[in-house]
Formats: C-alpha cells, sequence, structure tokens
C-alpha cells in the first residue's frame, strides 16, 4: 500500500468516525470470515460498521476527532465497529455477539469523545435504545389525557345514573 492509498484510507475512516456517536473497538484473533460476516450484518442493521484496520493507520484517523481518546490503544488485531444514530444499538449488538462468539472480546471505546471500558459498553448494552425510549414517552404522555377522559366520564356517568333513578322512582 503506498503513500496515497494509506491517505486515502485515513481520510475514509476519519469521516466515518466524525459521523459516528460511539466507537467500540475489539479484538477479533482467529475469527473466521463467515462470523465477521454476520457481525457486520448485525451492525448494518443497527446502523452502524465495522472497521478493520491496521493500528497504525487507525491512530492517525482517531487523531484529533471526537474519538480521539481511543487513538493511543490500539493494539495487535483490532475491529473498530461505529455506530451512527443510536449508540446502544450498535453497543448491543457488539456485545450480545461478543457473547455467542468465543473469538471475539469487546476492549474499549468512546461515547461521543468519553473513553468506555468493556465493562462500561456491556451496561450501555443493557439500555434500552432510543426507539423503545421514545415509546415508552409516547406512553406517558399518552397516559395521562387518556386518565383525565375517563376521570371526567365517570364523574358525567356517576351523575347520569342518579338521573336515571330518579326518573325510574317518579315513573313507578
Amino acid at each position: 500500500m503506498n503513500r496515497t492509498e494509506k491517505a486515502a484510507v485515513i481520510e475514509k475512516i476519519k469521516a466515518s468516525a466524525e459521523k459516528s456517536s460511539i466507537a467500540v473497538v475489539a479484538d477479533f484473533k482467529g475469527m473466521p470470515v463467515e462470523e465477521m460476516t454476520r457481525l457486520r450484518v448485525k451492525l448494518r442493521e443497527a446502523n452502524g460498521e465495522l472497521i478493520v484496520v491496521k493500528n497504525t493507520l487507525a491512530r492517525l484517523a482517531f487523531d484529533g476527532g471526537v474519538h480521539a481518546v481511543i487513538k493511543d490503544n490500539f493494539r495487535e488485531n483490532c475491529a473498530v465497529a461505529l455506530g451512527m444514530d443510536d449508540p446502544v444499538a450498535v453497543a448491543k449488538a457488539v456485545s450480545d455477539f461478543a457473547k455467542t462468539s468465543k473469538k471475539m472480546e469487546i476492549r474499549h471505546g468512546s461515547l461521543e469523545g468519553k473513553f468506555l471500558s468493556a465493562d462500561q459498553i456491556n451496561a450501555l448494552a443493557k439500555l434500552p435504545g432510543r426507539n423503545e425510549l421514545l415509546a415508552q414517552t409516547l406512553g406517558t404522555l399518552n397516559a395521562v389525557p387518556t386518565n383525565f377522559v375517563s376521570l371526567l366520564a365517570n364523574t358525567i356517568r356517576g351523575v347520569l345514573y342518579a338521573l336515571k333513578a330518579l326518573e325510574e322512582k317518579k315513573a313507578a
């Protein structure tokens, strides 16, 4: 690989890293291609991508960017998972895959510029995702007017039953 190719790779990684909210570094030593492909598919479903690159190029690409806190920790075989939208979804995909794969181990990561250990990434993966949180918020917001309407309906219903009972009493 000559200098221009290396510069192109560095710029591509730097552009992807700048758009991402999370970067997870994992060890994949000895992982078969089929497993790596399954991980790439899972990450694509979570709107993320997996980058396998030489450590020197990764250090140069992450230097001075959002995820600069991880640039000095690239050693041995590294794969970097980048998440564009929902950091929890990417953390979940990598964490779940690491649990099922014997060859992959999460090392560390960066969430919007803050260093995360492997345990913190696994804890992040246990949180509900963006869509789940939006659904919970919408349910909570919807419950207030629904309960208010039910309360008003029950009050009016009680008055209606009392009037109906008076009408039946006078008719008898």
